[in-house]
């Protein structure tokens, strides 16, 4: 092969190796918001495992990044891949299987109150495709186990203290083993204790290969877990820290 020819080859195969490796893609994006724009001109890249702040106070933009990622809102320009779909052009029938690829953990926990740990976590696998009892049982026990609630199955929402329904929010964002987890505000109904062991488990997730996409605007947390940073101001999303 001509020392040409397999240059070429070579950096088609590193191209093909680099975007297999990333999770969401998004190049000179705009976010509307009831005909509004509120994210202009977003340029985004994570990749396989990565941990990334998303950055800035209320109302700054952080939560309608969060909705187009998981096509909640659309983009009205530019381009953007997420778990391998275009959610430029994503159809509404191909929007559930987008989210079975995506962890969503909220700030205010979204439980059923009226329902266990265990059935929370198993409503959510029925609804996804799950069918075989047993391998419910082995799935829910095995993300408890993750977040450091083995054993607390038939608890209900009301027994648990806030740190631990976050816990079981996350538990829930696991179970179809998602390429990623978008965390929006998590730690905003928690005290400080509690949101830096929140913290904790979603760098640690993250280090088995789950990217992360943490919103917030705890500078004290923030300032005590450092990582790659993406800053939302002014309708403008600019990375502030790198790894």
């Amino acid at each position: 092969m001509q020392p040409v020819l397999l240059c070429k080859l070579i950096v088609s195969t590193l191209a093909e190796i680099m975007q297999g490796d990333t999770v969401i893609q998004l190049n000179n994006a705009s976010i509307s918001q009831s005909s509004a724009v509120v994210v202009n001109n977003l340029s985004l890249t994570v990749k396989k495992g990565e941990f990334v702040y998303l950055l800035g106070k209320t109302g700054s933009g952080k939560s309608s990044v969060m909705k187009c990622l998981y096509a909640e809102l659309s983009l009205t320009a530019g381009t953007g891949h997420v778990a391998g779909f275009d959610i430029h052009s994503i159809k509404r029938k191909d929007i559930p299987f987008l989210r079975r690829k995506l962890g969503i953990v909220f700030q205010d926990f979204q439980l059923l109150g009226d329902r266990s740990v265990y059935e929370n976590l198993r409503f959510v696998m029925k609804a996804t495709g799950w069918n075989e009892e047993e391998q419910i049982k082995k799935q829910i026990n095995e993300v408890l186990e993750k977040v450091g609630l083995f054993g607390k199955s038939s608890k209900m929402p009301h027994e648990m203290s806030g740190g631990e329904q976050q816990r079981v929010a996350i538990a829930r964002a696991l179970i179809n083993h998602p390429e990623i987890i978008l965390a929006d505000e998590p730690t905003g109904n928690l005290d400080p204790e509690t949101s830096a062991e929140i913290m904790k488990l979603l760098q640690d997730i993250s280090k088995t290969g789950t990217s992360v996409l943490f919103a917030t605007h705890d500078m004290l947390l923030y300032n005590k877990f450092p990582a790659r940073t993406l800053t939302c101001a002014n309708g403008v999303v600019m990375e502030t820290r790198s790894n």
